[in-house]
């Protein structure tokens, strides 16, 4: 198991705090701060400033897909009950439909997509991790695992919790197991955002309940999810359509918990495109946010395709939405 001592702790919420500035800088329109991320150095200056917007576009441009402006087609793609929609090629590093991709918006769960691909990498899938009274969460509608404080389970069963159930308890597991604590865990969320050029990004927790100060943009979901698919883990389960976990209850006893995916697209409810194969993705829904759904899929030739949308207003409108984005692959 991971362990962080109180002095690495203290760090993390350090780096917290200072990367709280930062975002506050990048909304409200600070002096540009240079960084150095994964993509190379670019500064982070105000989202809707567009010096900023083009100095990262200028240093993403040689290996990511660039969203500046709107881009939504001949005026035939109707995405009115949504918010912000994005389409990206991946091989080509394309744009194929831009609307309000800089926006910031609530992401609800699809910020477990960058609870996961942090957990990724600083964890093991065989890790065993141990609850606490951390995963008591008591708000209304909150879909959980229903885990309690003793129970344990390895990290990969805790992610197909995580990315396919959308289990809020379970990322607060893994937050405490991976990060040290949840608000270690969250820090190194917003590292990570900021290290991929997700300047548009602020978390304040792993699961996406509602909070003012937790946002995202879905060009930065875009940069985020386009990193998580480089790892064999998450693409795997992202594509599961149901699964039995067997945990260890806090008697020592094992728990079976079956559920299926909630993608609609994985479980069967709903058939995308004839010439579109969706590989998995991540759905979010609150009330601040919307319906939310993030997704990556593949052409007649294979070809990798992200595609997201949020804030539609119903379940029925989100899949409406993206089944009008998906039909813009290969045309």
């Amino acid at each position: 198991m991971r362990c962080i001592n109180k002095s690495k702790a203290l760090q993390y919420r350090i780096i917290a705090g200072l990367l709280s500035v930062i975002c506050i800088c990048c909304v409200c329109g600070c002096a540009q701060i240079p960084y150095e991320g994964k993509y190379g150095s670019f500064n982070m200056g105000a989202i809707s400033d567009k010096a900023s917007v083009d100095d990262r576009a200028g240093t993403f441009a040689s290996s990511l897909c660039i969203a500046t402006n709107d881009l939504v087609g001949d005026g035939q793609i109707d995405l009115d009950t949504c918010e912000s929609a994005v389409l990206f090629d991946i091989n080509n590093k394309e744009v194929v439909y831009s609307k309000n991709a800089l926006e910031t918006l609530y992401p609800a769960s699809l910020t477990k997509i960058m609870t996961a691909l942090v957990a990724i990498k600083h964890g093991k899938m065989d890790q065993v991790l141990t609850a606490t009274n951390a995963v008591n969460i008591k708000e209304t509608g909150a879909q959980l695992a229903g885990i309690v404080a003793g129970d344990s389970m390895t990290l990969y069963q805790a992610l197909r919790m995580l990315l396919m159930y959308s289990a809020n308890d379970v990322a607060l597991l893994i937050a405490e197991n991976i990060g040290g604590s949840v608000d270690g865990f969250v820090a190194m969320m917003n590292e990570e955002a900021i290290n991929l050029g997700a300047t548009g990004t602020h978390f304040t927790n792993p699961h996406g309940l509602s909070n003012p100060e937790h946002y995202t943009t879905a060009y930065d979901l875009y940069l985020i999810f386009n990193e998580c698919i480089k790892y064999e883990e998450f693409t795997q389960i992202i594509s599961l359509q149901t699964f039995d976990a067997t945990y260890t209850g806090k008697n020592g006893k094992e728990v079976i918990l079956s559920v299926k995916n909630t993608n609609a697209y994985i479980n069967g409810s709903l058939n995308p495109p004839s010439n579109v194969t969706v590989i998995g993705g991540k759905t979010g829904t609150t009330t601040a946010a919307g319906h939310c759904l993030i997704l990556l899929s593949k052409d007649v030739n294979g070809s990798p395709f992200i595609s997201v949308i949020l804030k539609s207003d119903g379940t029925d409108s989100l899949y409406k939405n993206m089944n009008t984005l998906l039909e813009q692959i290969g045309t």
